[in-house]
């Protein structure tokens, strides 16, 4: 992502509405932290996110959650805290790292009875969920790769129920989707995945975008009929 111009307006706007709103908590706190210890990228969702994440979990009602995309475990832990004492949240996550800096940090927020993680690549890994009868999913957040879109989107309806919710995140990317001719991969997986949302006749959808410490950027929501 580039600098823009107002990028500074935007962060203090964002702090004010974490501070005043969401009121992050020690556990968040160390998942992030710990992910800059271990030399993570800073692409965890920003707090305001986080909080919307766990609301949606809460308006859906989901019991089932499946996260495509685990990082440091800091969505996750947003994620869990939206479901029920009895809910679950299925998270993958490609790098052990990554998913054992994870499972620490779930653990440490209170909610690692709720969460599983599985370590691999996610499309070797969600044929094996539907294999194992995992699911249906009442909730699906991805945040992985960007050339893989379409393919999660594609299991996502296939591991969800009617009515379920679907949130994909990064779909503005700078604003770089408006150019068809962008040869950047996850661009070209950017625009194919908001395609597909808006021609699959099998969901309703659409994105909103955003501003803040991420930068220029934007999420898609589909529910699934």
């Amino acid at each position: 992502m580039v600098d823009h111009p107002a990028d500074r307006a935007w962060i203090d706007v964002e702090r004010y509405l974490s501070e005043t709103l969401v009121k992050s908590d020690d556990a968040l706190q160390q998942a992030v932290s710990s992910a800059r210890q271990a030399e993570m990228p800073s692409i965890e969702v920003a707090p305001t996110a986080g909080k919307l994440l766990m609301l949606l979990a809460r308006l859906s009602g989901a019991r089932h959650v499946l996260e495509i995309g685990t990082l440091a475990g800091y969505s996750t832990i947003w994620l869990a805290r939206g479901v029920p004492e009895d809910g679950t949240v299925t998270t993958l996550e490609f790098l052990g790292k990554h998913a054992d800096v994870a499972r620490s940090n779930v653990d440490r927020a209170g909610v690692g009875r709720k969460v599983t993680i599985r370590q691999g690549s996610a499309l070797e890994t969600l044929p094996l969920l539907e294999a194992e009868g995992a699911g249906p999913f009442d909730l699906v957040f991805i945040d992985a790769d960007k050339v893989s879109n379409v393919a999660y989107l594609q299991w996502a309806l296939r591991l969800s129920r009617p009515g379920g919710v679907i949130v994909l995140d990064n779909v503005v990317w700078n604003g770089t989707i408006t150019d068809a001719r962008n040869p950047d991969a996850d661009v070209r997986g950017i625009r194919a995945a908001l395609e597909f949302l808006g021609t699959d006749p099998r969901v309703e959808s659409t994105a909103i975008q955003t501003v803040g410490s991420k930068g220029w950027d934007g999420f898609a929501l589909a529910v699934i009929k």
